[in-house]
């Protein structure tokens, strides 16, 4: 059973399409980049497979069902969803926005337990943010509020993780923490994870897979060294790429 899949999916922007007649599906345990230049759709395919808005034609499977019949909190349940910016508009606690995790598998006027307490500052601890538990979250710099929504999806602990740039407002030091521990997670979990990113080293060096988003509709999806090559990313990024080797890694730099 997949984790996610799309079938005869079609999704456009205006008259412009993202992609058209698209069949694919992620596995547990994989983990998925999203790469195309600006304005490609990558933002616009998450928010159509997290249901946020509807393809235009197609459909989108969560679990084997499909996701229009399905409740949102059944939806939040099993897929969180991780926005380019995310800021909180009211005051609160670090550790109070990090509950809200939670709250979809709570029921209604049910409050956090003990156990998610614990589960909350674990996550926090993850994302480096364990002394900032009780800092009021409208003094957080853009960093710390993108590090802050990542722990809120660990304590969510969906199975299914759509994340836009998550690496988003961090520092290279900051980015390498932050998905060394992420993909230890999911991975632990058996979770699913998909990312867009703009990052080709960091798509070299996270994923499991990619979804290369070309300009003309064309799609193409598979493992990361079946995809990842010259040929493929300078046609993607419409500009001549260059893979290098150092210290075991591969790092690609435009011409």
């Amino acid at each position: 059973m997949s984790t996610l899949a799309v079938r005869q999916l079609d999704v456009k922007i205006g008259a412009v399409h993202i992609c058209n007649n698209l069949d694919w599906q992620m596995q547990a345990g994989e983990v998925w980049g999203i790469l195309g230049m600006n304005g490609s759709g990558k933002t616009t395919l998450l928010h159509t497979l997290a249901g946020l808005r509807e393809p235009n034609a197609g459909s989108v499977l969560l679990n084997d069902q499909p996701l229009a019949a399905l409740t949102r909190r059944t939806i939040a349940q099993q897929l969180g969803v991780l926005f380019q910016d995310h800021h909180e508009e009211f005051p609160g606690t670090v550790i109070e926005s990090a509950l809200t995790g939670r709250h979809p598998h709570l029921h209604a006027w049910q409050f956090e337990s003990d156990s998610d307490r614990a589960l909350a500052m674990q996550a926090l601890e993850t994302v480096g943010l364990k002394e900032l538990a009780q800092r009021n979250v409208l003094t957080l710099s853009g960093g710390e509020h993108q590090r802050l929504a990542i722990a809120c999806l660990i304590v969510q602990s969906p199975q299914l993780w759509l994340l836009d740039e998550p690496h988003n407002h961090l520092d290279p030091h900051q980015q390498i923490r932050l998905l060394d521990n992420l993909v230890k997670h999911a991975q632990g979990h058996r979770n699913s994870l998909c990312m867009s990113l703009h990052d080709i080293n960091l798509a070299s060096r996270y994923c499991s897979h990619l979804l290369l988003l070309f300009d003309d509709t064309k799609v193409l999806a598979g493992p990361r060294d079946e995809v990842l090559n010259e040929e493929n990313l300078s046609r993607l990024y419409g500009h001549p790429m260059h893979r290098l080797e150092a210290n075991n890694r591969s790092a690609w730099l435009p011409e």
